[in-house]
C-alpha cells in the first residue's frame, strides 16, 4: 500500500513537474522533422503521443479578387486519435509548404481542429487566377512543452480567383472606314471590334454592341458586323458618320463610344476618272501636261493588259495642224530646199495675177489656201512655166480631198501640161482618179524611143479622207517615188507607153483642170479638180530629199511625254510621224496610271494659232484568259490654245535725206536705210489690271519672212536709176531679194537683226539725176506671210543740184576735228550780204568784164580738176563715213545786220532770178539735144561746172566775216 502511495506521487511531481515547463517547450525544424527541446524526461513521455493529426489529401478553395477569405471544401479540419488527451489530442498548427503562395493558415480550435486559410494581402485574378500549394497540421505534442509532437500527411490544396468586373470594354481601333455602293444591302459593311482586361469569361467577353446614334440607316449584331438597313444614295448623302458602343456579359458598357466613318460610292463604272474636260494652253509656256491627275477604274476587276491611244485632233487648224504660216518660198528657204521652184499658187498680185479668179480661203493665220469646187481653174503664164523638167524634177501640193460624187468617178486634174492647140496630147499632169492619185509623164521621142514608164498609181487612205496631207512627188526617171506626209510610198501600178513625137505645138500649164485646145471645136477646161490645194511647186533639175519634206511638212504641235526615263519598264509607247497619236501598253495598272499623267500637249510656235483642240481617248482591257473583259469609255476633251499677244512691228529713222546729185551718180549710190531700226513690243498683262498693276511693254525678239520697198510716185526707169542690194549683203542669212521697177524686196525667215542689216545695204542709184528733184519710198515688213505687220516708213530723198566740194578752196577746206563743215547756198547767201551799197554804172560794167575774163579761165581749171575728182569720188562715197556729211549745225556766221536787211532785198532776189533762168534755159538745152546721151551728158557737166564755177568765185571773194 504505502509503495502504492509512493510510486502515485511521484507520478504526479512528474505531470506537474512537466506542466511547469510546457509553456518554455522549444520547437525546432530540421530537415522537415519536427521535435520538443524537452527536458531529459522527453523519452518517457513520448509514449503518451501515440497518433499523427489527420486532415483530408486534397481540398479546393475559392476566393474572390480583394477579398482575403478562402473558402474550402472541404473545409479545414484535422483530427487526432490521441483526443481527449490534452495536448496530445489537439492541433496547434497548419503549416503551408511549396511555391511561395500568399495565404496563411490558421488554427481557429485547437481541441476540434478546425483551421481557416486566408490571403496575405490582395489577389488579383488578372495577375494570376489559380493557385497550388501543400498544407500540413501539427498537433500539440505530449504536453505543455509541446514534446513528441506530431504532423499529419500532406494535403494538396487548389484555389481559384473568382473575377470581379472592374474593366469596361475597349475598342480596338480608334476610328473605323468603310465604304459602300450606293444602291446595294449588305450582309456585312464592316466588324467592329472591343475586348475587355477582366480575366473572367464573364466579364472579360462582348456581349453585345449598340449604335448610339440615332436615325441612321444601319444595324449591329452582337458580334460587331455592321449592315445597311436600306438602300444608300450616293447624290442623298456621300458620307455616313455613326457612333457605336459595346457591353461585356457584365453588362459593363464602354467608357467610350467608338466613330464609324461610312462613304458611299456610286455605282462603280470601269473609266478613267480625274481629268478635266478643258485645258487652257498659253503660248510659249513649252510642254503642259495634260490630265495629271487621271487614273483608270476597273471595279476591281483582274486585269492583265491596258492599251491606250491618245489622238489630238487638229485637222480644222491650217492644212491638218499648226504649221507655219509663211510663204511657200520663204519655207523652202528655211528648211534648206534647193532654189530653183517655181510657185504655181502664189497670192494674187499684178505680177502673179493668174490665181486672181481661184477662190480662196485665207482666213486662218494668213495661210493662203485655194478651194476648187469644179468650176475653177488658171492657166499658168508660158513666162512662169519651166521650159525642161529634165530627168529629175520634184512636184509638191498640200491636198485636201473626199470621195468624189457619182456613182462614176471622173479625173479630177491637179496639174496638166497639154497641147495648147489642135491636139489633145498630155504631156504631164497629176490627178485623183477613184480615190487613187496617179501621175503621168511622157517623155518626148528625141528623148526616149522606147517603151517606157509613163503612169504611175498610189492607192491610199489619205487621197479621199477629207484630211490635209502634204504630197511629194520626186522624179528621177524611170523611177518616182511618193511622199505623203514625210512617209515613202512606191506606186502599187505602173504603165508603159510610147513617148510622144515632137511638134511645134506650143503647150499650156494648167491647175485645178486640163487644158483641151485641140479635137473640139472650142477649147476648154476638163477634169476639173474638187478639193482644196496649197503650196502647189515645181522645182525641175533637182529632187528633194528626205530632210527637207520632213522640215515642210513638220506639225508645230503635238503630244509629248514628260519625263521618259520615269516611266515603267513594263510602259510601251509608239508616236507617229505627226506626233498626233501616241499609243500606250501596259501590264501594271498604276504603271498605265503613272504614264498617262506624263502625257502633255506642246506647241513650238511663237505666235500659235489660237482655238481649240480636241483630244480623243480609246482604251482596252484585257483580263486573264479573255480578250476583252470591261468595256472602257471613249474620253473626249479639249485643249484651248489662247490667243497670243500679237507683237507690234515698229520702224522708225530718218525719213528724209539730202544727198548731193554727186552721190546719187556715184557707183555705190546713196543707202536710203542706213540708220534704219526695227523693233516689235507686246503687252503684257498678269491677270486683271488694277491701280497699283498695269499691264507692260516688253521687247520681244521674233522673225521676219518679207520687207518690201515699194517707189510711190511713178516707177523707177531702167535706163538711169535702180533700188538694188549686192548679193553679198545676204551671205550668211536665210534671205534672198527680187528687185523690179517698183521697188525691192527681201523674203526669207530670217531674224529682225538681218533684216536691219540687208535694208541697210539697199542701194538707191541714178546716174542722171539733173532732172531728179525727189525720190520718194515706203517700207513694210512682216511676220507670218502679213498675219502681223509692221507700220509704214516712208523715206524721201531729195536732191541738191548747187551743192559742188570745197575741199581746196582756201583754208576753210580744212576742218577741225570738232566743226563741220556748212552747206554751199548757206554760204553764198552770207557772202553776198557783204556787198555794200549800189556801185555806179562804169564799175559796174568793169566788174562785169573781169567777172567773165575770171569765168572763162576758172571753167578751164575747174574742168580738169574737177574730171580728176569725180572719179575718187566715187571710189570713196561707198566708204564715208556717214557721220561727215555736210552739216553747218557748229558753223558761227558773223554779219552785219543793217547790211543784211538792205542787200536781201536788193541783191539776193536777182541772184536767185539769175539762177532759175539759168535752170530754165539748161532745161531747154537738155531738151534739145537728145541726139546722143553722150553730147547731153557732156552738156549737162559743163552747166554745172558753170554754176559750181561762179559760186566757187563767189566764195573766195571774202572769207573775213566767218569766225572760228
Amino acid at each position: 500500500m504505502e509503495s502504492c502511495l509512493c510510486i502515485l506521487a511521484s507520478w504526479l511531481l512528474i505531470v506537474l513537474f512537466s506542466y511547469s515547463f510546457h509553456g518554455r517547450a522549444n520547437l525546432t525544424k530540421s530537415s522537415d522533422v519536427v521535435f520538443l527541446s524537452i527536458s531529459p524526461f522527453s523519452s518517457f513521455f513520448s509514449t503518451v503521443n501515440k497518433h499523427k493529426p489527420w486532415i483530408e489529401t486534397s481540398y479546393h478553395g475559392v476566393i474572390t479578387e480583394n477579398m482575403d477569405t478562402v473558402l474550402l471544401d472541404p473545409p479545414l479540419v484535422a483530427l487526432d486519435k490521441d483526443a481527449p488527451v490534452p495536448y496530445a489530442g489537439e492541433i496547434c498548427a497548419f503549416m503551408i509548404h511549396g511555391q511561395e503562395a500568399p495565404f496563411e493558415a490558421v488554427v481557429l480550435n485547437k481541441t476540434s481542429g478546425e483551421g481557416v486559410l486566408r490571403a496575405k494581402g490582395l489577389v488579383d485574378c488578372e495577375t494570376q487566377k489559380e493557385y497550388t500549394f501543400v498544407i500540413q497540421a501539427y498537433d500539440c505534442g505530449a504536453g505543455a512543452n509541446g514534446v513528441s509532437w506530431k504532423k499529419s500527411h500532406k494535403a494538396v490544396v487548389h484555389i481559384q480567383v473568382d473575377d470581379v468586373n472592374e474593366f469596361s470594354p475597349v475598342f480596338r481601333e480608334a476610328v473605323y472606314h468603310a465604304a459602300v455602293t450606293e444602291g446595294k444591302i449588305y450582309d456585312s459593311i464592316l466588324q467592329v471590334e472591343a475586348w475587355d482586361q477582366d480575366c473572367s469569361p464573364q466579364y472579360s467577353q462582348i456581349c453585345n454592341y449598340d449604335i448610339v446614334t440615332s436615325d441612321t440607316p444601319f444595324a449591329i449584331d452582337r458580334n460587331g458586323n455592321i449592315r445597311n438597313t436600306e438602300r444608300l444614295s450616293y447624290d442623298k448623302q456621300l458620307r455616313y458618320k455613326i457612333m457605336v458602343t459595346a457591353f461585356d456579359c457584365g453588362q459593363k458598357r464602354a467608357t467610350e463610344s467608338v466613330a464609324v466613318h461610312i462613304d458611299v460610292k456610286p455605282v462603280c463604272k470601269p473609266g478613267w476618272q480625274g481629268w478635266n474636260k478643258r485645258m487652257d494652253y498659253e503660248p510659249g509656256t513649252g510642254s503642259k501636261q495634260l490630265f495629271p491627275k487621271m487614273h483608270l477604274e476597273t471595279c476591281d476587276g483582274p486585269l492583265s493588259a491596258v492599251r491606250a491611244m491618245v489622238e489630238l485632233q487638229t485637222s480644222h487648224i491650217g492644212k491638218g495642224c499648226d504649221r507655219e504660216t509663211y510663204s511657200e518660198k520663204s519655207l523652202q528657204k528655211l528648211c534648206g530646199a534647193a532654189s530653183g521652184s517655181t510657185d504655181l499658187l502664189p497670192a494674187p498680185s499684178a505680177s502673179t495675177n493668174w490665181t486672181a479668179s481661184l477662190l480662196t480661203d485665207s482666213g486662218r493665220d494668213s495661210d493662203l489656201i485655194f478651194r476648187f469646187d469644179g468650176r475653177q481653174a488658171s492657166n499658168v503664164p508660158e513666162r512662169v512655166v519651166p521650159q525642161n523638167l529634165t530627168d529629175q524634177f520634184t512636184i509638191a501640193t498640200w491636198m485636201k480631198h473626199g470621195p468624189s460624187p457619182g456613182l462614176r468617178a471622173e479625173k479630177e486634174t491637179l496639174l496638166c501640161n497639154s497641147d495648147k492647140t489642135e491636139m489633145n496630147r498630155h504631156h504631164y499632169s497629176l490627178y485623183v482618179h477613184n480615190c487613187r492619185l496617179v501621175f503621168l509623164l511622157r517623155r518626148d521621142f528625141t528623148q526616149v524611143d522606147t517603151f517606157r514608164p509613163a503612169e504611175f498609181h498610189w492607192k491610199l487612205e489619205q487621197i479621199c479622207d477629207k484630211e490635209w496631207h502634204y504630197y511629194v512627188i520626186n522624179v528621177e526617171f524611170p523611177a518616182v517615188i511618193l511622199f505623203v506626209d514625210g512617209v515613202t510610198y512606191e506606186p502599187y501600178l505602173v504603165t508603159d507607153d510610147w513617148p510622144i513625137h515632137p511638134s511645134s505645138i506650143d503647150t499650156q500649164l494648167t491647175v485645178g483642170a486640163c487644158w483641151q485646145g485641140g479635137e473640139v471645136s472650142n477649147p476648154r477646161f476638163t477634169q476639173y479638180f474638187r478639193g482644196s490645194l496649197s503650196g502647189l511647186t515645181i522645182r525641175p533639175g533637182k529632187i528633194e530629199t528626205q530632210k527637207v519634206i520632213s522640215c515642210l511638212q513638220a506639225c508645230k504641235e503635238g503630244l509629248d511625254i514628260n519625263s521618259l526615263e520615269s516611266l515603267g519598264k513594263d510602259i510601251k509607247f509608239h508616236f507617229n510621224p505627226a506626233q498626233s497619236v501616241l499609243v500606250m501598253e501596259g501590264e501594271d495598272l498604276e504603271s498605265v496610271n503613272t504614264a498617262m499623267a506624263k502625257v502633255s500637249y506642246i506647241n513650238s510656235r511663237q505666235f500659235p494659232t489660237a482655238g481649240l483642240r480636241r483630244l480623243h481617248i480609246t482604251t482596252t482591257v484585257q483580263c486573264f484568259g479573255e480578250d476583252i473583259c470591261i468595256s472602257i469609255p471613249d474620253i473626249k476633251a479639249v485643249v484651248i490654245v489662247l490667243p497670243p499677244s500679237e507683237p507690234w512691228i515698229t520702224i522708225a529713222g530718218s525719213d528724209r535725206l539730202v544727198k548731193p546729185s554727186a552721190d546719187l551718180r556715184g557707183a555705190m549710190g546713196v543707202a536710203p536705210f542706213k540708220e534704219l531700226r526695227i523693233t516689235s513690243t507686246v503687252t503684257k498683262s498678269d491677270g486683271v489690271p488694277t491701280a497699283f498693276k498695269k499691264p507692260g511693254v516688253l521687247e520681244v525678239m521674233h522673225n521676219l519672212d518679207y520687207c518690201d520697198v515699194l517707189v510711190i510716185g511713178e516707177e523707177l526707169n531702167p535706163e538711169h536709176e535702180s533700188l538694188e542690194i549686192h548679193h553679198s549683203s545676204l551671205i550668211g542669212k536665210h534671205l534672198d531679194a527680187t528687185n523690179s521697177t517698183s521697188g525691192i524686196s527681201i523674203y526669207g525667215v530670217d531674224s529682225m537683226a538681218h533684216y536691219e542689216e540687208a535694208l541697210r545695204q539697199v542701194r538707191y542709184r541714178n546716174w542722171r539725176p539733173a532732172t531728179l528733184t525727189n525720190r520718194r519710198f515706203r517700207l513694210t515688213c512682216s511676220e507670218l506671210n502679213g498675219r502681223y505687220t509692221s507700220n509704214e516708213f516712208n523715206l524721201e530723198i531729195s536732191v541738191l543740184h548747187n551743192s559742188a566740194p570745197v575741199e581746196h578752196v582756201n583754208h576753210m577746206a580744212v576742218q577741225s576735228q570738232y566743226m563741220r563743215p556748212v552747206h554751199h547756198p548757206l554760204m553764198v547767201h552770207t557772202l553776198n550780204s557783204h556787198i555794200s551799197g549800189t556801185p555806179p554804172a562804169a564799175t559796174v560794167v568793169i566788174v562785169i568784164c573781169i567777172a567773165a575774163l575770171v569765168v572763162i579761165v576758172v571753167l578751164g581749171i575747174y574742168r580738169l580738176h574737177s574730171t580728176h575728182q569725180d572719179g575718187s569720188k566715187r571710189e570713196e562715197d561707198g566708204a564715208k563715213d556717214p557721220k561727215m556729211d555736210w552739216d553747218d549745225s557748229t558753223l558761227t556766221i558773223t554779219v552785219n545786220p543793217m547790211e543784211v536787211r538792205e542787200h536781201y532785198t536788193k541783191n539776193v532776189p536777182k541772184e536767185d532770178e539769175e539762177e532759175e533762168e539759168d535752170d530754165e534755159q539748161a532745161g531747154d538745152m537738155s531738151a534739145e539735144s537728145g541726139d546722143s546721151d553722150e553730147t547731153e551728158e557732156e552738156e549737162e557737166d559743163e552747166r554745172e561746172v558753170k554754176k559750181e564755177g561762179k559760186q566757187k568765185s563767189k566764195l573766195e571773194w571774202d572769207s573775213s566775216s566767218i569766225t572760228y
